[in-house]
């Protein structure tokens, strides 16, 4: 019998629910900024080996959990395990970020594609959210991930990664029919992925839609908002998922906001690009929202830190459905005591703000 949460504000927040104070996570909070993190890649040898061990996966989860007052944890993975499970032969050279060894370029290559098997490809991943759910012992709750079905694509047909993902926006106008065979395939996996999630132990789900904000409007509805669309109804008609509270986050994607939102989601993450207050009116009270500091203030000072924070909680205001976040991911660089900064403003200054 799973134990009950200690701390459920997170899951509060995104029911849009009454919260003593604003929960915080953050982006990448497992990552390189943190020397415990480093150390225990070190001791497994590479990123891929890090991850793919779920008792390690586990231990560098809650580091940053034993160092902050956060309301959350997230999965240690990474967005492209789908596609690794598919056979592309994943890997990450030093510096360089994550190359796929095979690309997915032609008709043929997309035909031979299917959902990978959750429990055998994939099953390192759930086993790593069993054994972080129970280690975790209901101190907070632990979220479930995966990339969005255009985001893999991107990675999938670049081979690496890009400023621009020419090369996959290109079969998009070439040859729409194939782009749709592959996204297709994508949004099954990347449902079942999230199920599959659900049913070991997550509490939340979230879709990273990385790429998302490289498509002009019409391209964004055709190919990625429909797939997104389409995992949300397969997951809300899901035995495992259907309970869950699932976050997207397509970055740059700012002014779809009001369709995102129309997918059923139970909240959107929200980049820095956007204040919150805009944000709160483009959605209409639909859904929670996510972010939405840009994670460059983390190099400024404590003193910046903390008056952006402020900045961030003002613009939401007092209303319910607010979880504060990263416009995006922690970077390698900065100082782990800048976090502490920040997340003890997070709570310090919301409080102030409910007491008002």
């Amino acid at each position: 019998m799973p134990m009950p949460l200690k701390n459920d504000r997170f899951l509060r927040a995104l029911r849009r629910e009454p919260v003593d104070t604003t929960p915080v996570w953050v982006m990448r909070q497992a990552g390189r900024y943190l020397p415990e993190y480093r150390a225990t890649r070190a001791k497994a040898g590479s990123f891929m080996a890090l991850a793919q061990n779920p008792e390690l996966a586990c231990e560098v989860t809650l580091q940053p959990l034993d160092r902050y007052e956060l309301d959350a944890a997230i999965l240690f993975s990474d967005i492209l395990t789908i596609p690794d499970a598919m056979g592309l032969g994943l890997s990450f050279a030093h510096g360089e970020g994550p190359q796929f060894a095979r690309p997915v370029r032609t008709r043929a290559e997309v035909e031979r594609l299917g959902v990978p098997d959750m429990e055998s490809e994939l099953r390192y991943v759930m086993d790593a959210v069993r054994v972080i759910r129970r280690e975790l012992a209901g101190r907070v709750p632990l979220i479930g991930f995966s990339g969005s079905p255009w985001t893999l694509a991107c990675y999938m047909v670049e081979g690496e990664g890009s400023r621009d993902f020419a090369t996959v926006k290109a079969m998009c106008w070439s040859d729409p029919a194939m782009a749709h065979m592959l996204l297709e395939t994508l949004a099954r996996s990347v449902a079942a992925y999230l199920s599959a999630q659900a049913a070991a132990g997550a509490q939340a789900l979230m879709i990273f839609d990385t790429w998302g904000g490289l498509l002009g409007p019409a391209a964004f509805r055709e190919f990625s908002l429909r797939y997104l669309s389409q995992v949300v109804d397969v997951l809300k008609s899901d035995i495992h998922a259907r309970d869950l509270p699932l976050i997207l986050f397509s970055k740059g994607a700012n002014g779809h906001l009001a369709e995102m939102a129309a997918t059923g989601c139970a909240a959107l993450g929200v980049d820095w690009t956007i204040d919150l207050s805009d944000a709160r009116k483009a959605v209409d009270g639909k859904v929670a929202l996510q972010g939405n500091l840009d994670p460059a203030v983390l190099r400024a000072s404590p003193e910046v830190i903390r008056r952006e924070v402020r900045r961030v909680l003002d613009s939401y205001g007092n209303h319910p459905g607010h979880v504060f976040n990263l416009g995006h991911g922690v970077t390698p660089e900065v100082d782990p005591e800048h976090v502490k900064v920040l997340v003890d403003e997070v709570h310090a200054y919301s409080r102030i703000l409910r007491a008002a």
